[in-house]
C-alpha cells in the first residue's frame, strides 16, 4: 500500500479506513494489508510451519514507526506481534497487527567501551562482522541469521556460553515501546524491575526497538566438529557425558545425533547416514584444545575432523546450521544431570527407525551460565536436551495436524526418558506453537519456575493490562494475561 493510496480498497472491513490512512501517512515504512503486493513476503520468515496472518503489517524503519503502529493497534483493539527474521516464530497472529522490524538494521560498535548498539532487525552475523576488526565478539548463537533481539530476550545460549554466560547478562540498555505507545529507555538504574525481566524473561511486555550490550575480548577460537558414524553411536554419547565432567569453563560444546534421510538435496556425505556430531568452541590455545579433545578422538575413527584454530568471524562454521527456511517444531528439557542409559534411550527413539527425522542436540551448560541477575530460568542446569523435527516430507507428512501430532508424541516419549533430571525448559529452544497444547500452562511455568512466573505475570498485568501484546512464552497468542517480558520474533 502506497502513502497516496488512501481509498484503501483492500482494507479489511473491521479496520477503520481513516485511521489506517493516518497510519500510512505517518510511518516511514510500508503498511500492508491482505491482497497488497508484498504482504505475503513481509509476513514470511525462516519458520515455514506457521505464518502470521495479520489484518495489517507495518514494516518499521525506525522506533517512531513502532510507536505509531502500537498506538494504532491499541486504538483499533488489535493484538500485536513482532517479527524480524522469523527463526523464533512460535505463534501465528491472525487478524492482528504485525510489526516487521527487518528494516531496522543499524549496528554501531564502540570499541573503546567494548559495546555494541543494535536496532531491532539486526542478525548476529552483522554484529560478529562489525566487532571482529576490534578483536571483540558478541555472545552470539550458532546461526549468523538469527535475530539478536529475540535471542537475547530469551537468554541466549551461544558459542561462548560456558565462558561468558548468557547473552542477556551482557545487556546494558533496552529501548522498549510499551503498550501505552511510549518509547522508554531502560537500564538497571532507570527501571530495575522491568529491565531485569527483559533479560531472559521471554516475550510479551512490549516491542524492543534497540539494545546495547557488552562485547567480549575474543578474536579467535579453537573449534570445529568431530563427526562419528553409526558404528560409534552407542559409545559417543557416553564418552561425551564423561568428557563434559572434566573440561574447563573456557570450553563450550554440544553433541548432535542426526539420522539424515536419503534425499537428493543433501550432500552425498550425509545422505542416509546416522551421524554423531560433537561441536567444540574453546577460547584457550590450540595446543591445549588438542589435549582436551584427545579423549573424544580416542572413541574411534571419525567421518570428519575439522578442529582447528579459527578467527571468531568463522564461528558459525562450528555448527553449520541450515540457512534455508523450513518448517519445524521442537521442544527441550533443562537437566540437572544425565546418564548414558537415558541418552541411549533418546537416541533409540529418535534414530533411523523414528517416524520423522529428528535432530537431537545436547548442550553442555554450567560455567558462567550459572551466575547472573536477569530472569533466565534454571541457571543451575548442567545440560539442555533439544529436539527438533521437520514438518515437511517423510513419514510425518507435510505440516498437517497429523504430522504435528506425530512429532509431539515422539518428543514427549524422548523427553520422558530424561524426566528424573528435568528442571524445566528454555524459551530459546521452544520451536513452535506450544500454546495450543493441552499442557500449555505447564509449559509456560516450566520456562522460569513458579516464583519467577508469578513475578512476570505481575509485570504483564501492570504494563499491559489490556493485553495488547498477546505472545505467550510457551508459544501461543492468547486472550489472557501472559507471564512474559517483551515481544520480538527472531
Amino acid at each position: 500500500m502506497e502513502i497516496n493510496d488512501l481509498a484503501l480498497p483492500s482494507a479489511p472491513a473491521l479496520l477503520d479506513p481513516a485511521s489506517l490512512a493516518a497510519l500510512v501517512a505517518h510511518v516511514r515504512g510500508p503498511v500492508l494489508v491482505p491482497g497488497d503486493d508484498g504482504y505475503d513476503a513481509e509476513r514470511s520468515g525462516f519458520q515455514l510451519a506457521r505464518q502470521h496472518r495479520p489484518a495489517v503489517i507495518v514494516g518499521a524503519r525506525c522506533a517512531e514507526d513502532v510507536v505509531a503502529a502500537v498506538r494504532f493497534a491499541r486504538d483499533q483493539g488489535l493484538p500485536v506481534a513482532v517479527q524480524a527474521t522469523g527463526h523464533g516464530l512460535s505463534a501465528a497472529t491472525d487478524g492482528g497487527l504485525l510489526i516487521s522490524t527487518r528494516r531496522m538494521a543499524g549496528v554501531r560498535v564502540d570499541a573503546a567501551a567494548g559495546t555494541a548498539h543494535v536496532e531491532a532487525g539486526v542478525v548476529w552475523g552483522q554484529v560478529v562482522e562489525a566487532a571482529a576488526p576490534h578483536g571483540l565478539a558478541p555472545l552470539n548463537g550458532s546461526s549468523p541469521g538469527v535475530g539478536v533481539i529475540s535471542y537475547t530476550l530469551g537468554g541466549g545460549v551461544g558459542v561462548l556460553a560456558r565462558t561468558y554466560g548468557f547473552a542477556a547478562d551482557q545487556v546494558r540498555s533496552v529501548d522498549l515501546v510499551t503498550a501505552d505507545g511510549r518509547l522508554r529507555h531502560l537500564t538497571a538504574d532507570t527501571d530495575p524491575e522491568l529491565f531485569r525481566a527483559l533479560l531472559g524473561g521471554g516475550h510479551g511486555l512490549g516491542v524492543v526497538t534497540a539494545m546495547e550490550f557488552g562485547l567480549v575480548p575474543v578474536a579467535r577460537l579453537y573449534g570445529g566438529q568431530l563427526v562419528f558414524d553409526a558404528e560409534q553411536i552407542d559409545e559417543v554419547p557416553a564418552a561425551y557425558l564423561r568428557w563434559t565432567e572434566t573440561v574447563p569453563d573456557e570450553l563450550t560444546s554440544s553433541l548432535a545425533l542426526i539420522a539424515y534421510p536419503d534425499l537428493p538435496q543433501l550432500p552425498g556425505s550425509l545422505r542416509g547416514r546416522y551421524l554423531a556430531h560433537i561441536r567444540i568452541a574453546y577460547t584457550g590455545s590450540a595446543a591445549e584444545g588438542e589435549r582436551l579433545v584427545a579423549p573424544l578422538r580416542a572413541v574411534g575413527p571419525r567421518v570428519s575432523d575439522d578442529l582447528r584454530e579459527m578467527p571468531y568471524a568463522e564461528s558459525h562454521t562450528i555448527h553449520r546450521d541450515p540457512s534455508d527456511p523450513h518448517a519445524y517444531d521442537g521442544d527441550n528439557a533443562l537437566l540437572s544431570g544425565l546418564d548414558a542409559a537415558a541418552l541411549r534411550r533418546v537416541a533409540a527413539l529418535t534414530g533411523p527407525a523414528a517416524p520423522v527425522m529428528t535432530v537431537v542436540q545436547l548442550n553442555h551448560l554450567g560455567g558462567a551460565l550459572s551466575a547472573g541477575t536477569g530472569a533466565v530460568g534454571h541457571r543451575e542446569a548442567r545440560y539442555a536436551l533439544r529436539l527438533l523435527s521437520g514438518l515437511t516430507g517423510g513419514a510425518a507428512g507435510d505440516g498437517s495436524d497429523a504430522a504435528l501430532a506425530t512429532v509431539r508424541a515422539l518428543h514427549a516419549e524422548a523427553l520422558a526418558a530424561v524426566a528424573p533430571w528435568r528442571l524445566g525448559r528454555s524459551v530459546n529452544f521452544l520451536f513452535g506453537g506450544h500454546g495450543d497444547r493441552p499442557d500449555a500452562a505447564e509449559v509456560a511455568r516450566s520456562v522460569h519456575g513458579a516464583d519467577e512466573h508469578r513475578r512476570l505475570a505481575g509485570l504483564k498485568a501492570r504494563h499491559d493490562p489490556e493485553n495488547v501484546f498477546r505472545f505467550h512464552p510457551a508459544g501461543a497468542a492468547t486472550a489472557h494475561r501472559t507471564p512474559a517480558a517483551a515481544t520480538s520474533s527472531g
